[in-house]
Protein backbone atom coordinates (compact mmCIF):
# COMPACT_ATOMS: atom_id res chain seq x y z
CA UNK A 1 0.00 0.00 0.00
CA UNK A 2 2.56 2.25 1.16
CA UNK A 3 4.80 1.81 -2.47
CA UNK A 4 1.21 2.56 -4.50
CA UNK A 5 1.05 6.01 -2.47
CA UNK A 6 4.92 6.71 -3.22
CA UNK A 7 4.24 5.30 -6.66
CA UNK A 8 1.19 8.18 -7.14
CA UNK A 9 3.05 10.36 -5.58
CA UNK A 10 5.55 9.89 -8.10
CA UNK A 11 3.61 10.07 -11.33
CA UNK A 12 2.14 13.23 -9.72
CA UNK A 13 5.41 14.72 -9.67
CA UNK A 14 6.31 13.45 -13.08
CA UNK A 15 3.31 15.47 -14.52
CA UNK A 16 3.65 18.47 -12.52
CA UNK A 17 7.37 19.04 -14.06
CA UNK A 18 6.19 18.02 -17.61
CA UNK A 19 3.59 20.92 -17.51
CA UNK A 20 5.98 23.11 -15.96
CA UNK A 21 8.47 22.11 -18.32
CA UNK A 22 6.30 22.94 -21.65
CA UNK A 23 4.75 25.79 -19.99
CA UNK A 24 8.67 27.10 -19.45
CA UNK A 25 9.63 26.24 -23.26
CA UNK A 26 6.91 27.96 -24.42
CA UNK A 27 7.32 31.22 -22.96
CA UNK A 28 11.04 30.69 -24.08
CA UNK A 29 10.28 30.09 -27.52
CA UNK A 30 10.72 33.04 -29.80
CA UNK A 31 8.17 35.27 -31.51
CA UNK A 32 7.67 33.85 -35.00
CA UNK A 33 9.76 34.91 -37.60
CA UNK A 34 8.08 37.51 -40.60
CA UNK A 35 8.52 37.27 -44.45
CA UNK A 36 7.39 39.92 -46.47
CA UNK A 37 7.30 39.49 -50.04
CA UNK A 38 6.41 42.37 -52.18
CA UNK A 39 6.56 42.55 -55.80
CA UNK A 40 6.35 45.30 -58.55
CA UNK A 41 3.33 45.90 -60.61
CA UNK A 42 2.22 42.22 -60.54
CA UNK A 43 -1.45 42.39 -61.11
CA UNK A 44 -4.12 40.35 -58.96
CA UNK A 45 -4.44 38.05 -62.30
CA UNK A 46 -0.62 37.42 -63.13
CA UNK A 47 -1.17 34.10 -60.81
CA UNK A 48 -2.50 30.65 -61.74
CA UNK A 49 -4.70 30.33 -58.27
CA UNK A 50 -6.22 33.71 -60.10
CA UNK A 51 -6.84 32.41 -63.10
CA UNK A 52 -4.41 33.19 -65.17
CA UNK A 53 -4.55 30.22 -68.16
CA UNK A 54 -1.23 29.72 -68.46
CA UNK A 55 -0.50 28.13 -65.25
CA UNK A 56 2.75 29.51 -64.90
CA UNK A 57 2.69 30.08 -61.08
CA UNK A 58 2.82 26.51 -58.97
CA UNK A 59 4.68 27.78 -56.27
CA UNK A 60 2.45 30.58 -55.48
CA UNK A 61 -0.41 28.10 -56.59
CA UNK A 62 0.51 25.92 -53.77
CA UNK A 63 1.16 28.42 -51.24
CA UNK A 64 -2.58 29.27 -52.18
CA UNK A 65 -3.19 25.12 -51.59
CA UNK A 66 -1.10 25.32 -48.31
CA UNK A 67 -2.52 28.71 -46.67
CA UNK A 68 -5.11 31.51 -47.41
CA UNK A 69 -6.15 33.56 -50.67
CA UNK A 70 -6.91 36.90 -50.01
CA UNK A 71 -9.38 37.83 -52.76
CA UNK A 72 -10.22 41.69 -51.95
CA UNK A 73 -6.58 42.57 -51.02
CA UNK A 74 -5.91 46.43 -51.48
CA UNK A 75 -2.67 48.47 -51.94
CA UNK A 76 -3.01 51.96 -50.22
CA UNK A 77 -2.02 53.75 -53.33
CA UNK A 78 -1.59 52.87 -57.54
CA UNK A 79 1.79 53.79 -57.28
CA UNK A 80 5.09 51.94 -55.75
CA UNK A 81 6.85 54.31 -53.55
CA UNK A 82 3.55 55.44 -51.57
CA UNK A 83 2.19 52.29 -51.35
CA UNK A 84 5.28 50.52 -49.92
CA UNK A 85 5.34 53.80 -47.40
CA UNK A 86 1.82 52.77 -46.09
CA UNK A 87 2.91 49.29 -45.40
CA UNK A 88 5.75 49.95 -43.75
CA UNK A 89 4.34 53.03 -41.90
CA UNK A 90 0.60 51.73 -41.37
CA UNK A 91 -0.58 54.79 -42.87
CA UNK A 92 -2.19 56.11 -45.47
CA UNK A 93 -0.30 57.97 -47.63
CA UNK A 94 -2.11 61.41 -47.08
CA UNK A 95 -1.19 60.97 -43.50
CA UNK A 96 2.47 59.73 -43.89
CA UNK A 97 3.66 62.36 -46.15
CA UNK A 98 3.89 60.32 -49.38
CA UNK A 99 2.08 62.48 -51.72
CA UNK A 100 2.36 66.01 -53.67
CA UNK A 101 0.18 68.99 -53.65
CA UNK A 102 1.65 70.43 -56.68
CA UNK A 103 -1.32 69.78 -58.45
CA UNK A 104 -4.82 67.92 -57.64
CA UNK A 105 -4.66 63.86 -57.47
CA UNK A 106 -1.39 63.44 -59.11
CA UNK A 107 0.50 60.42 -58.17
CA UNK A 108 4.06 61.01 -57.32
CA UNK A 109 7.05 58.63 -56.43
CA UNK A 110 10.54 58.50 -55.41
CA UNK A 111 13.16 58.87 -58.81
CA UNK A 112 16.31 60.37 -57.78
CA UNK A 113 15.68 63.23 -58.42
CA UNK A 114 13.14 63.74 -55.47
CA UNK A 115 14.25 65.59 -52.41
CA UNK A 116 12.02 63.95 -49.95
CA UNK A 117 11.81 60.63 -48.14
CA UNK A 118 10.32 58.73 -44.99
CA UNK A 119 11.11 61.24 -42.07
CA UNK A 120 8.83 61.15 -39.05
CA UNK A 121 6.81 58.30 -39.61
CA UNK A 122 7.97 55.10 -37.25
CA UNK A 123 8.47 52.26 -39.09
CA UNK A 124 7.71 48.70 -37.86
CA UNK A 125 10.94 47.27 -38.88
CA UNK A 126 12.12 49.78 -36.47
CA UNK A 127 9.88 48.87 -33.77
CA UNK A 128 10.48 45.32 -34.31
CA UNK A 129 14.58 45.90 -34.16
CA UNK A 130 13.38 47.24 -30.52
CA UNK A 131 11.76 44.42 -29.73
CA UNK A 132 14.66 41.94 -30.62
CA UNK A 133 14.24 41.31 -33.75
CA UNK A 134 16.90 40.68 -37.00
CA UNK A 135 15.67 42.58 -40.15
CA UNK A 136 16.65 42.71 -43.58
CA UNK A 137 15.77 44.51 -46.69
CA UNK A 138 16.35 42.69 -50.14
CA UNK A 139 15.65 44.42 -53.22
CA UNK A 140 14.06 47.81 -53.68
CA UNK A 141 13.47 50.27 -51.48
CA UNK A 142 11.95 53.27 -52.94
CA UNK A 143 11.13 55.19 -49.69
CA UNK A 144 14.19 58.07 -50.55
CA UNK A 145 18.07 57.67 -51.80
CA UNK A 146 19.66 59.99 -49.67
CA UNK A 147 21.74 58.19 -46.48
CA UNK A 148 18.97 59.88 -43.96
CA UNK A 149 16.44 57.61 -45.76
CA UNK A 150 17.94 54.50 -45.94
CA UNK A 151 16.87 51.40 -44.52
CA UNK A 152 19.85 51.04 -42.24
CA UNK A 153 18.45 53.85 -40.56
CA UNK A 154 15.15 52.82 -39.97
CA UNK A 155 15.41 49.43 -38.61
CA UNK A 156 16.75 47.24 -40.61
CA UNK A 157 20.21 45.43 -39.60
CA UNK A 158 20.68 44.33 -43.30
CA UNK A 159 20.50 45.77 -46.81
CA UNK A 160 20.99 44.26 -50.44
CA UNK A 161 19.22 45.81 -53.46
CA UNK A 162 18.86 49.38 -54.70
CA UNK A 163 16.90 52.47 -53.59
CA UNK A 164 15.36 53.53 -56.63
CA UNK A 165 14.08 51.33 -59.87
CA UNK A 166 16.04 49.87 -62.15
CA UNK A 167 16.08 52.47 -65.01
CA UNK A 168 19.20 53.80 -67.13
CA UNK A 169 21.38 53.54 -68.63
CA UNK A 170 22.24 56.41 -68.14
CA UNK A 171 25.47 58.03 -69.01
CA UNK A 172 26.41 59.78 -65.97
CA UNK A 173 27.24 63.50 -67.12
CA UNK A 174 23.68 64.68 -67.00
CA UNK A 175 21.98 61.52 -64.95
CA UNK A 176 23.96 59.25 -63.01
CA UNK A 177 23.44 55.15 -63.19
CA UNK A 178 21.27 54.05 -60.26
CA UNK A 179 23.63 52.10 -57.37
CA UNK A 180 23.23 48.58 -55.90
CA UNK A 181 24.09 48.98 -51.95
CA UNK A 182 25.09 46.41 -49.51
CA UNK A 183 23.82 48.24 -46.22
CA UNK A 184 24.97 51.41 -46.42
CA UNK A 185 27.28 51.26 -48.91
CA UNK A 186 26.70 50.95 -52.88
CA UNK A 187 28.75 48.05 -54.44
CA UNK A 188 28.26 49.11 -58.24
CA UNK A 189 25.42 50.43 -60.32
CA UNK A 190 22.97 48.97 -62.29
CA UNK A 191 24.03 48.94 -66.12
CA UNK A 192 27.82 49.06 -65.33
CA UNK A 193 28.61 46.31 -62.40
CA UNK A 194 24.88 44.72 -62.09
CA UNK A 195 24.15 43.80 -66.13
CA UNK A 196 20.26 44.11 -67.38
CA UNK A 197 20.82 43.50 -70.74
CA UNK A 198 17.84 45.68 -72.27
CA UNK A 199 17.66 43.92 -75.46
CA UNK A 200 16.85 40.38 -74.64
CA UNK A 201 16.05 41.17 -70.87
CA UNK A 202 19.08 39.03 -69.55
CA UNK A 203 20.04 39.96 -65.94
CA UNK A 204 20.68 37.58 -63.03
CA UNK A 205 19.86 40.60 -60.60
CA UNK A 206 16.68 38.13 -59.61
CA UNK A 207 19.28 35.30 -58.86
CA UNK A 208 20.97 37.34 -56.48
CA UNK A 209 17.84 38.44 -54.62
CA UNK A 210 16.99 35.01 -53.98
CA UNK A 211 20.22 33.52 -53.04
CA UNK A 212 20.65 36.60 -50.54
CA UNK A 213 17.13 36.07 -48.97
CA UNK A 214 17.51 31.90 -48.68
CA UNK A 215 21.39 32.44 -47.17
CA UNK A 216 19.63 35.17 -45.03
CA UNK A 217 17.10 32.70 -43.22
CA UNK A 218 19.70 30.02 -43.33
CA UNK A 219 21.62 32.19 -41.01
CA UNK A 220 19.00 34.09 -39.16
CA UNK A 221 17.54 30.87 -38.12
CA UNK A 222 20.16 30.03 -35.87
CA UNK A 223 20.29 32.96 -33.85
CA UNK A 224 18.24 33.39 -30.76
CA UNK A 225 16.50 36.59 -32.02
CA UNK A 226 13.66 36.39 -34.46
CA UNK A 227 13.85 37.46 -37.85
CA UNK A 228 11.91 39.46 -40.54
CA UNK A 229 12.35 39.82 -44.17
CA UNK A 230 11.47 42.03 -46.51
CA UNK A 231 11.90 40.63 -49.97
CA UNK A 232 11.15 43.27 -53.02
CA UNK A 233 12.22 42.28 -55.87
CA UNK A 234 11.49 44.46 -59.37
CA UNK A 235 12.09 42.38 -62.27
CA UNK A 236 8.20 42.73 -63.33
CA UNK A 237 8.82 46.18 -63.31
CA UNK A 238 9.42 47.51 -67.16
CA UNK A 239 11.94 47.11 -68.50
CA UNK A 240 11.31 43.34 -67.10
CA UNK A 241 14.71 41.07 -66.95
CA UNK A 242 15.03 37.38 -65.94
CA UNK A 243 17.83 34.93 -65.70
CA UNK A 244 18.97 32.96 -69.05
CA UNK A 245 17.39 30.38 -67.24
CA UNK A 246 14.05 31.58 -67.20
CA UNK A 247 14.72 33.74 -70.58
CA UNK A 248 12.16 32.48 -73.08
CA UNK A 249 9.93 30.21 -70.79
CA UNK A 250 6.68 31.40 -70.51
CA UNK A 251 4.28 31.96 -72.79
CA UNK A 252 3.27 35.57 -71.62
CA UNK A 253 6.87 36.61 -73.15
CA UNK A 254 9.44 38.43 -71.21
CA UNK A 255 6.92 40.28 -68.65
CA UNK A 256 5.97 35.78 -68.10
CA UNK A 257 9.99 35.28 -67.51
CA UNK A 258 10.15 37.35 -65.14
CA UNK A 259 7.44 36.09 -63.54
CA UNK A 260 8.21 32.86 -63.50
CA UNK A 261 11.65 33.54 -61.98
CA UNK A 262 9.82 35.41 -59.05
CA UNK A 263 7.64 32.14 -58.30
CA UNK A 264 11.09 30.20 -58.25
CA UNK A 265 12.20 32.16 -55.84
CA UNK A 266 8.72 32.01 -53.76
CA UNK A 267 9.31 28.39 -54.02
CA UNK A 268 12.61 28.47 -52.96
CA UNK A 269 11.97 30.53 -49.75
CA UNK A 270 9.55 28.25 -48.71
CA UNK A 271 11.30 25.31 -49.04
CA UNK A 272 13.92 26.91 -46.78
CA UNK A 273 11.73 27.24 -44.40
CA UNK A 274 10.36 23.76 -44.51
CA UNK A 275 14.10 22.17 -44.86
CA UNK A 276 15.07 24.52 -41.56
CA UNK A 277 11.92 23.21 -39.86
CA UNK A 278 10.99 26.74 -38.69
CA UNK A 279 7.70 27.27 -41.29
CA UNK A 280 5.20 26.60 -38.09
CA UNK A 281 7.22 29.47 -36.09
CA UNK A 282 7.23 31.53 -39.60
CA UNK A 283 3.90 34.17 -40.40
CA UNK A 284 4.75 34.64 -44.98
CA UNK A 285 2.80 37.16 -47.14
CA UNK A 286 3.09 37.13 -50.18
CA UNK A 287 0.84 40.47 -52.17
CA UNK A 288 2.46 43.34 -54.93
CA UNK A 289 3.05 47.42 -54.65
CA UNK A 290 -0.26 48.30 -56.70
CA UNK A 291 -1.96 46.78 -60.31
CA UNK A 292 -0.12 45.82 -63.33
CA UNK A 293 0.69 48.66 -65.20
CA UNK A 294 -1.24 48.19 -68.98
CA UNK A 295 0.76 51.17 -70.11
CA UNK A 296 3.07 48.68 -71.15
CA UNK A 297 0.60 46.60 -73.09
CA UNK A 298 1.83 43.21 -73.93
CA UNK A 299 4.41 43.82 -72.24
CA UNK A 300 2.49 44.30 -68.94
CA UNK A 301 0.94 41.67 -66.62
CA UNK A 302 -3.29 41.08 -65.99
CA UNK A 303 -5.33 42.29 -63.38
CA UNK A 304 -7.97 39.70 -64.19
CA UNK A 305 -11.67 40.86 -64.30
CA UNK A 306 -10.60 44.29 -62.59
CA UNK A 307 -10.66 47.78 -64.32
CA UNK A 308 -7.67 49.77 -65.55
CA UNK A 309 -4.24 49.79 -64.00
CA UNK A 310 -1.43 51.05 -62.01
CA UNK A 311 -1.94 55.00 -61.72
CA UNK A 312 -5.93 54.21 -61.03
CA UNK A 313 -7.74 53.98 -58.57
CA UNK A 314 -10.15 51.88 -60.40
CA UNK A 315 -9.80 48.33 -59.36
CA UNK A 316 -7.28 47.18 -61.13
CA UNK A 317 -4.96 49.44 -59.77
CA UNK A 318 -5.53 49.03 -56.35
CA UNK A 319 -6.48 45.31 -56.02
CA UNK A 320 -3.76 43.09 -55.58
CA UNK A 321 -2.41 39.38 -55.60
CA UNK A 322 -2.42 38.21 -51.85
CA UNK A 323 -1.39 34.74 -50.31
CA UNK A 324 -1.07 34.59 -46.00
CA UNK A 325 0.86 31.08 -45.58
CA UNK A 326 1.41 30.08 -42.06
CA UNK A 327 1.83 26.15 -41.34
CA UNK A 328 -0.31 25.15 -38.44
CA UNK A 329 -2.20 28.25 -37.84
CA UNK A 330 -3.05 30.15 -40.79
CA UNK A 331 -5.63 27.28 -42.50
CA UNK A 332 -4.49 25.45 -45.53
CA UNK A 333 -6.93 26.23 -49.06
CA UNK A 334 -9.01 28.63 -47.63
CA UNK A 335 -10.13 31.95 -49.02
CA UNK A 336 -11.01 34.94 -47.21
CA UNK A 337 -12.89 37.71 -49.04
CA UNK A 338 -12.31 39.72 -45.48
CA UNK A 339 -11.22 43.47 -47.44
CA UNK A 340 -7.90 44.17 -46.34
CA UNK A 341 -5.19 46.54 -47.37
CA UNK A 342 -1.20 46.54 -46.95
CA UNK A 343 -0.97 48.49 -44.13
CA UNK A 344 -2.76 45.73 -41.83
CA UNK A 345 0.53 43.99 -42.36
CA UNK A 346 1.89 46.97 -40.08
CA UNK A 347 -0.62 45.80 -37.14
CA UNK A 348 -0.23 42.18 -37.75
CA UNK A 349 3.12 42.21 -37.69
CA UNK A 350 3.46 44.54 -34.40
CA UNK A 351 0.46 41.93 -32.92
CA UNK A 352 2.79 38.82 -33.38
CA UNK A 353 5.70 40.41 -31.92
CA UNK A 354 3.71 41.41 -29.15
CA UNK A 355 4.70 45.29 -29.34
CA UNK A 356 2.43 48.06 -28.20
CA UNK A 357 1.03 50.07 -31.50
CA UNK A 358 2.27 53.88 -31.48
CA UNK A 359 -0.46 55.76 -29.85
CA UNK A 360 0.19 59.46 -30.73
CA UNK A 361 -0.82 58.88 -33.93
CA UNK A 362 -3.56 57.89 -36.41
CA UNK A 363 -2.81 54.00 -37.60
CA UNK A 364 -5.00 52.65 -40.42
CA UNK A 365 -3.79 49.38 -40.43
CA UNK A 366 -5.51 46.68 -38.49
CA UNK A 367 -4.82 43.59 -37.17
CA UNK A 368 -6.68 41.15 -39.80
CA UNK A 369 -4.87 37.65 -38.58
CA UNK A 370 -7.95 36.56 -36.60
CA UNK A 371 -10.23 37.20 -39.27
CA UNK A 372 -8.17 35.62 -41.95
CA UNK A 373 -7.36 32.80 -39.53
CA UNK A 374 -11.19 32.33 -38.19
CA UNK A 375 -12.85 33.22 -41.54
CA UNK A 376 -14.87 35.75 -40.27
CA UNK A 377 -14.88 39.06 -42.27
CA UNK A 378 -15.55 42.55 -40.24
CA UNK A 379 -16.92 45.75 -41.92
CA UNK A 380 -14.02 48.41 -42.40
CA UNK A 381 -13.68 50.62 -45.27
CA UNK A 382 -11.05 50.78 -48.25
CA UNK A 383 -9.98 54.15 -49.08
CA UNK A 384 -8.56 55.34 -52.67
CA UNK A 385 -6.20 58.25 -52.69
CA UNK A 386 -4.80 59.03 -55.56
CA UNK A 387 -1.97 62.19 -54.19
CA UNK A 388 -3.72 64.43 -52.17
CA UNK A 389 -7.69 63.06 -53.32
CA UNK A 390 -10.03 60.80 -51.71
CA UNK A 391 -10.97 59.21 -55.34
CA UNK A 392 -12.94 56.26 -54.14
CA UNK A 393 -13.97 54.23 -50.97
CA UNK A 394 -15.49 50.75 -50.45
CA UNK A 395 -17.88 49.80 -47.92
CA UNK A 396 -19.11 46.16 -47.78
CA UNK A 397 -19.71 44.89 -51.32
CA UNK A 398 -20.42 48.41 -52.65
CA UNK A 399 -17.71 51.29 -54.26
CA UNK A 400 -18.56 55.15 -54.07
CA UNK A 401 -16.57 56.70 -57.26
CA UNK A 402 -15.66 60.87 -56.14
CA UNK A 403 -13.66 61.60 -58.68
CA UNK A 404 -12.88 59.69 -61.66
CA UNK A 405 -9.79 60.31 -64.48
CA UNK A 406 -7.10 58.02 -66.17
CA UNK A 407 -4.32 60.59 -67.00
CA UNK A 408 -4.34 63.80 -69.60
CA UNK A 409 -4.99 63.98 -73.38
CA UNK A 410 -1.72 65.27 -74.13
CA UNK A 411 -0.59 61.86 -72.70
CA UNK A 412 -3.00 59.70 -73.82
CA UNK A 413 -1.95 61.48 -77.71
CA UNK A 414 1.61 60.39 -77.06
CA UNK A 415 0.38 56.78 -76.43
CA UNK A 416 -0.12 56.43 -72.60
CA UNK A 417 -2.74 54.64 -71.66
CA UNK A 418 -3.57 53.21 -68.23
CA UNK A 419 -7.06 51.84 -69.66
CA UNK A 420 -6.11 50.26 -73.08
CA UNK A 421 -9.17 48.71 -74.72
CA UNK A 422 -11.43 50.06 -71.74
CA UNK A 423 -13.49 53.06 -72.85
CA UNK A 424 -16.53 53.88 -70.15
CA UNK A 425 -18.05 56.61 -69.85
CA UNK A 426 -18.08 59.06 -66.75
CA UNK A 427 -14.94 57.05 -65.82
CA UNK A 428 -11.74 56.56 -67.48
CA UNK A 429 -11.76 59.82 -68.73
CA UNK A 430 -9.03 62.07 -69.73
CA UNK A 431 -10.02 64.95 -67.73
CA UNK A 432 -10.64 64.81 -63.98
CA UNK A 433 -14.98 64.44 -63.87
CA UNK A 434 -15.62 65.53 -60.08
CA UNK A 435 -18.51 63.21 -59.14
CA UNK A 436 -18.88 64.32 -55.20
CA UNK A 437 -22.31 65.88 -55.93
CA UNK A 438 -23.43 62.54 -56.85
CA UNK A 439 -21.05 59.18 -56.32
CA UNK A 440 -20.80 56.70 -59.18
CA UNK A 441 -21.65 53.57 -57.60
CA UNK A 442 -20.86 49.99 -58.17
CA UNK A 443 -21.48 46.60 -56.39
CA UNK A 444 -18.22 45.01 -56.70
CA UNK A 445 -19.58 41.40 -55.94
CA UNK A 446 -21.89 41.44 -59.08
CA UNK A 447 -19.63 44.19 -61.12
CA UNK A 448 -16.31 43.91 -60.08
CA UNK A 449 -15.10 45.33 -63.57
CA UNK A 450 -17.55 48.34 -63.07
CA UNK A 451 -18.89 48.31 -65.49
CA UNK A 452 -22.64 48.59 -64.41
CA UNK A 453 -23.28 51.74 -62.50
CA UNK A 454 -26.36 51.50 -59.73
CA UNK A 455 -29.21 53.59 -60.20
CA UNK A 456 -29.02 56.95 -58.46
CA UNK A 457 -32.91 56.42 -57.91
CA UNK A 458 -32.41 53.63 -56.10
CA UNK A 459 -33.44 52.40 -52.40
CA UNK A 460 -30.32 50.31 -53.19
CA UNK A 461 -28.04 53.24 -54.36
CA UNK A 462 -28.98 55.26 -51.35
CA UNK A 463 -28.73 52.94 -48.37
CA UNK A 464 -25.49 52.34 -50.02
CA UNK A 465 -24.23 55.71 -50.54
CA UNK A 466 -25.53 56.25 -46.97
CA UNK A 467 -23.45 53.74 -45.13
CA UNK A 468 -20.18 54.82 -47.45
CA UNK A 469 -20.79 58.66 -46.31
CA UNK A 470 -20.55 57.41 -42.62
CA UNK A 471 -17.51 56.17 -43.25
CA UNK A 472 -15.44 58.78 -45.45
CA UNK A 473 -16.96 61.50 -42.81
CA UNK A 474 -15.54 59.84 -39.56
CA UNK A 475 -12.29 59.56 -42.22
CA UNK A 476 -12.01 63.21 -42.75
CA UNK A 477 -13.19 63.95 -39.01
CA UNK A 478 -9.80 62.31 -38.40
CA UNK A 479 -6.92 63.49 -41.19
CA UNK A 480 -4.36 65.89 -40.76
CA UNK A 481 -2.45 65.30 -43.56
CA UNK A 482 1.64 65.14 -43.19
CA UNK A 483 3.92 67.29 -44.97
CA UNK A 484 4.15 66.62 -48.33
CA UNK A 485 7.86 64.61 -49.01
CA UNK A 486 7.47 64.19 -52.54
CA UNK A 487 7.05 68.10 -53.87
CA UNK A 488 10.28 69.02 -54.85
CA UNK A 489 13.25 68.14 -57.05
CA UNK A 490 16.65 68.86 -57.22
CA UNK A 491 18.99 67.14 -59.70
CA UNK A 492 22.07 67.87 -57.01
CA UNK A 493 20.48 65.08 -54.50
CA UNK A 494 20.76 62.37 -57.57
CA UNK A 495 23.26 59.28 -56.91
CA UNK A 496 26.24 61.43 -58.33
CA UNK A 497 28.23 60.49 -55.28
CA UNK A 498 26.45 57.74 -52.89
CA UNK A 499 28.45 56.47 -50.00
CA UNK A 500 31.05 53.94 -50.85
CA UNK A 501 31.72 55.88 -54.14
CA UNK A 502 35.07 56.55 -52.92
CA UNK A 503 36.00 52.95 -52.51
CA UNK A 504 34.71 52.33 -56.20
CA UNK A 505 36.30 55.28 -57.48
CA UNK A 506 32.94 55.67 -58.89
CA UNK A 507 32.13 59.28 -57.31
CA UNK A 508 30.75 61.71 -59.72
CA UNK A 509 30.50 65.56 -59.52
CA UNK A 510 27.17 66.62 -58.67
CA UNK A 511 25.71 70.13 -60.83
CA UNK A 512 24.83 72.89 -58.14
CA UNK A 513 21.09 72.61 -56.23
CA UNK A 514 18.56 74.61 -57.73
CA UNK A 515 15.40 73.13 -55.92
CA UNK A 516 12.03 73.19 -57.86
CA UNK A 517 8.61 72.07 -57.61
CA UNK A 518 8.37 68.47 -59.25
CA UNK A 519 6.22 67.84 -62.37
CA UNK A 520 3.66 64.69 -61.75
CA UNK A 521 1.84 65.09 -65.30
CA UNK A 522 -0.68 61.98 -63.77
Amino acid sequence: MKVMVLQSIFMVFIIIMVIILSFAESNERKPPNLIIMLMDDMGWGDLGVFGEPNKETPNLDRMASQGTLLTDFYTANPLCSPSRAALLTGRLPIRNGFYTDNAHARNAYTPQEVDGGITSEILFSELLSKAGYYNKIVGKWHLGHQYKYLPLQHGFDEWFGSANCHFGPYDGKSTPDIPVFRNNEMIGRYYQDFKINLKTGESNFTKLLISEAVNFIKNASSSPKPFFLYWTPDSSHAACYASRDFLGKSRRGLYGDAVMELDYGVGQILNTLKELEIENNTFVFFTSDNGAALVSKTSAGSNGPFLCGKQTTFEGGMREPAIVWWPGVVPAGQVSYQPSTVMDLFSIALGLASVETPKDRIIDGIDLLPSWVQGKNIDRPIFYYRGNELMAARYGMYKAHFWCWTNSYDEFKQGIDYCPGMDLKGMTSHEQLNHTSQPILFHLGRDPGEKFQLNSQSDEYKKALQSIMAQVNDHRSTLEPGKPQLNMCDRAVMHWSPPGCEKLDDCLKPPPSKPYKCDWPH
